[in-house]
């Protein structure tokens, strides 16, 4: 599905992240819960439905979509249960997640064919009939001019759709499924789509590219905003790929003094981060992998990335760099210079929920939240950059960190701090993006291939600037950062950003 059009369904996101806002902002505790069950009413008001064939139905979806934005598991189908069932422990001002991140909302899923071909209106009948040539299982059949296919009998090769000459032969297949790189979208017992966890990555591309909004991700945006509400001392870190995705009036400055404006204590780049992920990857590769200590180095920034590594690749674990990621490293520079505070990431990524919650590595940040959710606190709040005049300078970092928003991004800064500060070093530059190229890759490392290689891997095709929670499209958020990276005062981090240890 085309990213970045504000199609119906879109906006039918940014409303139930708008009024839940509102409501984490304005409500008290006395009317909180009537206020978050009246909100699907505002959404769909009266008693016609706009998009589905049933206004009980749109309602029941909304107040789903509803749940997931506070942090809240979806409902049982077959249960009574209140939609502000569990608010009381959802209601907090500190981070709240109860797994799985992404879900599949049953209500809203079409139950689409995963692997279907059909005949459709173009067929003309014709007398090659090239299709019924071609099939391996015999399972095609002219009845009255047309040919129909067997499904019973079918196999799924698709060799009756390359010969057709109309181009008369649909495959149908699942728009979810097609966009999963690891093959975790899955059916129940209804034909409709489930996520499987043991195989799910949360890199969101499902999420992305359903049209029908059936799959969406958990938000810790409520417990945020009550945190900011209560007037709690919270840092805001914002990833690299942040330009432009508040609308083209929205300049750096006047996103720093927006965010201020909304109760943010102080706000810092996470390509500050980056800076120091770059230089020390470089040390790291010219060292180790150059030198042949180790055979490749995996990056570590992309959270898709490395739990694909984990989960199918796991004796490729160990070569995944052990640098800390940019919304670490950036984190606990925050935590060093505020020790009391708390940091928000506020970045493109569903799967940075995650990683900010794993146990093995600390990651000192306190909430993760999206572009697409901050547009609905912008908006909650009447921030207009159109008409929004406040500035406040924000300039932590260097071309070379602010490039990892996109594909290619950070291996390409790795590599000029490699011609930089190592220029004798021999290399082999590697990047993929999606996951489907990830694993190849991979698996061209696992069987040694590819020894001598840094290889960066992005989950998402495009690199970070398509993301699960963006608000434009790729090519002008990827056009956006280079123009950021080109205009940047320092072009690359100083080499002794490598030798800072953040404990």
């Amino acid at each position: 599905m085309e990213r970045g059009l504000l199609t119906p369904l879109k906006k039918l996101r940014r409303q139930v992240f708008v009024e839940l806002a509102r409501v984490a902002f304005e409500s008290s505790r006395d009317t909180i819960k009537d206020d978050i069950e009246a909100i699907p009413y505002s959404i769909t008001p009266g008693d016609k439905p706009l998009y589905r064939e049933s206004i009980w139905r749109e309602r029941a979806i909304c107040s789903e979509r509803v749940r997931l934005a506070m942090g809240l598991s979806l409902r049982p189908e077959d249960a009574p249960v209140h939609l502000t069932s569990g608010l009381s422990g959802s209601d907090i001002a500190d981070k709240y997640y109860e797994p799985p991140l992404m879900q599949v909302i049953p209500s809203a899923c079409a139950a689409c064919a995963p692997n279907k071909y059909k005949v459709t209106d173009n067929c003309r009948g014709c007398v090659a009939h090239p299709c019924t040539t071609v099939c391996p299982k015999q399972c095609i059949s002219i009845v009255n001019g047309h040919a129909v296919i067997d499904e019973s009998r079918c196999i799924k090769c698709g060799k009756c759709k390359s010969v057709c000459p109309y181009d008369a032969i649909a495959h149908h297949t699942r728009p979810c499924a097609e966009a999963c790189g690891v093959k975790a979208i899955e059916s129940d017992d209804l034909g409709r789509a489930k996520i499987n966890p043991e195989k799910c990555v949360s890199c969101g591309m499902c999420m992305v590219n359903c049209p029908f909004g059936a799959i969406a991700d958990k938000s810790q945006f409520f417990q945020l905003i009550r945190a900011l509400r209560r007037g709690d001392n919270i840092i805001a870190e914002v990833a690299p790929s942040y330009v432009g995705q508040f609308g083209e009036q929205a300049t750096p400055a006047k996103i720093k003094a927006a965010l201020l404006e909304l109760g943010f204590k102080d706000v810092f780049e996470v390509a500050l981060g980056a800076d120091m992920g770059a230089a020390t990857e470089a040390e790291h590769y010219a060292e180790r992998v150059a030198k042949g200590k180790q055979p490749f180095m995996l990056t570590s920034c992309c959270p898709a990335w490395a739990m694909l590594i984990r989960h199918y690749f796991p004796e490729s674990a160990d070569k995944i760099s052990n640098t800390l990621t940019p919304m670490v490293a950036t984190a606990r520079t925050i935590k060093k210079k505020y020790p009391d505070s708390r940091v928000v990431f506020i970045g493109p990524c569903a799967a940075k929920k995650l990683e900010a919650s794993r146990r093995s590595v600390r990651s000192d940040v306190d909430f993760v939240i999206t572009f697409e959710e901050l547009s609905a606190i912008f908006e909650a709040k009447g921030i207009d950059f159109a008409a929004f005049d406040k500035e406040a300078d924000m300039n932590d970092a260097t071309g070379a960190g602010r490039g990892y928003a996109v594909a290619g991004g950070v291996a390409g800064a790795i590599e000029k701090c490699i011609r930089e500060y190592y220029p004798d070093t021999k290399m082999d530059i590697q990047h993929v993006e999606g996951l489907e190229d990830c694993r190849k890759i991979l698996l061209l490392a696992k069987m040694g291939k590819l020894n001598g290689a840094l290889i960066e891997g992005m989950g998402c095709p495009g690199g970070c600037v398509a993301g699960a929670g963006t608000n434009i499209p790729i090519n002008k958020a990827a056009a956006l950062v280079k123009k950021t990276v080109e205009t940047s005062a320092q072009a690359l981090p100083p080499k002794e950003l490598a030798e800072i240890q953040l404990d």
